[in-house]
């Protein structure tokens, strides 16, 4: 089934989807392929050429296509010649690509994990504060609705590394100061890019008859209180908290109605699908151990000024 697989991008997910699934135990004979633009391919910048020479070693092969300028018919054409697609790709672009992609998958009649390694966007519902939860999910009434393509959504809550994004707001280092999302009770899923690869290439290669269905992972699950805690004992002192309650996550949505950063808060603080505890999760059924907030914050190298 996994014989042949495509990956689409290589950012920081895709790479590290990329680089477990060439080191899976049961990679064997699977030929592991990644989409990138010709562009990139072609670029003499040092930070690509490097990337292309990690990813040669890894015994990856190319494929040169564009995932925003393609048709959903072109698409198709190239995921066709390969068993399993797993799109890594999404991050800025236009509103629409998400779509097109399954739509692409559907017509190539290939095993999909499409990009949607975030939050459970059917507990989150249609109309949250996010417009593109809700093309995904219209990506996932368009799987649900055939079965000539099978499907599988790997579900990972947060990156753990854009809980430390100071635009994000949850932990800012400098100020030392972490603030709670509607409610100090509040959880979050996060786990590390590393980790959400290495579940992956296991549902890829290892599925064990997972089909057609969601599949959850977390590195940790927490509340802010918990991470503010984790925060004063790993700095040895103690961080300002603050909360950001509904009322005040609604006025920062009135003064920065477009601002991607403000409608996750805003998101993350109404509680529903982005949290999910370690008994419903793959790396507990399987007794991967993986990266929890308390080892991340151990192995960064960061000290605050006094």
């Amino acid at each position: 089934m996994a014989d042949n697989i495509l990956v689409l991008g290589a950012g920081e997910l895709g790479f590290a989807v990329l680089e477990a699934l060439a080191r899976h135990p049961k990679r064997n004979h699977t030929r592991i392929t990644v989409m990138m633009r010709q562009a990139t391919l072609d670029s003499a910048a040092p930070d690509k050429k490097k990337l292309i020479q990690q990813i040669r070693a890894l015994d990856v092969h190319f494929e040169a296509a564009d995932a925003v300028q393609a048709s959903a018919s072109e698409l198709a054409a190239v995921f066709s010649r390969y068993d399993t697609v797993v799109s890594c790709t999404g991050m800025g672009l236009p509103s629409g690509t998400q779509t097109k992609l399954a739509q692409a998958a559907l017509e190539a009649k290939v095993r999909y994990f499409p990009w949607q390694f975030g939050m459970d966007y059917d507990a989150i519902g249609l109309g949250s504060s996010q417009d593109l939860f809700d093309e995904q999910l219209g990506v996932r009434a368009m799987l649900r609705a055939q079965d000539a393509t099978e499907w599988i959504i790997v579900s990972t809550g947060l990156f753990m590394s854009f809980l430390f994004v100071p635009e994000f707001g949850v932990v800012d280092l400098d100020s030392k100061t972490v603030r709670g999302l509607g409610s100090w009770d509040n959880s979050i899923t996060l786990t590390t890019p590393e980790d959400i690869g290495r579940a992956t290439a296991e549902v890829v290669l290892d599925p064990r008859g997972l089909r057609n269905q969601c599949v959850y992972v977390a590195g940790d699950t927490l509340t802010y209180a918990q991470v503010a805690d984790l925060l004063d004992e790993r700095f040895g002192t103690r961080f300002r908290r603050e909360l950001w309650d509904l009322d005040e996550l609604a006025r920062q949505m009135r003064e920065e109605p477009d601002s991607s950063m403000v409608k996750y808060r805003d998101t993350f603080a109404q509680g529903r699908g982005v949290a999910w505890g370690q008994e419903k999760t793959l790396n507990s059924a399987r007794e991967m151990k993986l990266t929890d907030v308390k080892a991340y914050l151990a192995a960064m190298d960061v000290k605050l000024d006094e």
